[in-house]
């Protein structure tokens, strides 16, 4: 492993740690999303735009903002945001990115590599996933599906994440990760699990304090009664019901 990738992993494990995260479980996504308080807005997006970090500088109180592709699936999902986390934490001088997390293309931008290597390491540990394969899987091409499908469920990633994962600890080669890609849904579902995985999802769904934030400015007088509603809207709240239950007062 060259020093890049050792660096990159000392940082995933620096951050696993500073948020109370062993070395060895799976993160839940959205839960430690509201602990760093990080707005984050899910939308139907482009297929080749996977998520947008947004990082606002400021000595008294730094804002982040992470937009993710709601039309990939859960799985993309959670490496885009794991991606994104390199950028707003361990990228220098970074104020905003639009990503398409998950090509691990050296050739490419070397903070966009950089930042799927991070992902690989934060979303899938080293240790938690030697643990979660049989010793006599752990030579090469020796890992079965049923373990491969154990891995990516309980870690919550796509089935390309693991992969890459897996190929990066010389575990399988080109070969095998063309073979595990084929009818992934067809055989999670022989094999007794749920596809949500799989599948698109979250749209529209906001964490942070987005409301909390439209309210402040419309009090502020930044923002017009006419936007403070546009933003509520955005947040899928019905306005008719403001109206009945003001009927009601």
């Amino acid at each position: 492993m060259d020093n890049q990738f050792v660096n990159l992993e000392l940082h995933a494990n620096d951050f696993r740690q500073q948020n109370g995260l062993n070395l060895t479980e799976a993160i839940r996504i959205k839960s430690l999303l509201q602990k760093l308080n990080i707005l984050t807005i899910c939308l139907p997006l482009g297929n080749d735009f996977s998520g947008m970090a947004v990082k606002f500088v400021s000595a008294e109180n730094p804002k982040r903002f992470l937009l993710i592709n709601c039309n990939h699936t859960i799985g993309r999902q959670h490496f885009t945001i794991c991606h994104e986390l390199y950028h707003l934490y361990y990228h220098g001088d970074f104020k905003s990115e639009k990503s398409n997390a998950g090509t691990f293309n050296k050739s490419g931008d070397p903070e966009e590599y950089r930042a799927d290597i991070f992902a690989s390491f934060l979303l899938l540990p080293t240790n938690g996933v030697l643990r979660l394969i049989p010793e006599y899987e752990r030579s090469k091409n020796k890992i079965t599906l049923k373990t491969i499908l154990s891995l990516e469920h309980y870690y919550s990633c796509s089935r390309n994440a693991l992969l890459n994962r897996l190929f990066n600890m010389k575990l399988i080669d080109r070969d095998a990760i063309l073979e595990h890609k084929k009818d992934i849904i067809k055989y999670a579902t022989l094999y007794g699990y749920n596809t949500n995985l799989y599948q698109p999802g979250n749209k529209g769904m906001v964490i942070g304090d987005y409301g909390s934030l439209a309210r402040e400015l419309f009090d502020k007088g930044i923002v017009s009664e006419s936007s403070y509603f546009t933003l509520l809207e955005d947040l899928g709240i019905d306005l008719s019901q403001l109206d009945h239950l003001n009927n009601n007062e």
